[in-house]
């Protein structure tokens, strides 16, 4: 059972890193051009509206009203961290 448990924290950290590099590209390369005001005014929109999309239109089906509340805190803390840890590249 750990083996198990190992792989699947292997797989998700895998995916959060792979999801992280891509949207990493997408949003320097979306957002680089209009300077670094405009990169920061763009990824606190980006935030807000994933994390406002989380709470009031993510319904999980077959889950209690705890399971939900916890997915959705988490997924909002996940987009949090995942977008502020992008920086402007000034190069």
């Amino acid at each position: 059972m750990a083996k198990e448990n190992g792989e699947l924290q292997a797989i998700n950290t895998a995916w959060q890193i792979a999801i992280q590099e891509i949207l990493r590209m997408i949003i320097r390369d979306m957002y680089h051009a209009g300077g670094e005001d405009a990169f920061h005014a763009h990824i606190k929109r980006i935030e807000e509206g994933a994390v406002g999309s989380i709470y009031s239109d993510l319904r999980l089906r077959g889950t209690d009203e705890w399971t939900e509340v916890l997915v959705k805190e988490k997924a909002s803390n996940f987009v949090t961290t995942l977008l502020t840890s992008f920086t402007y590249d000034r190069a």
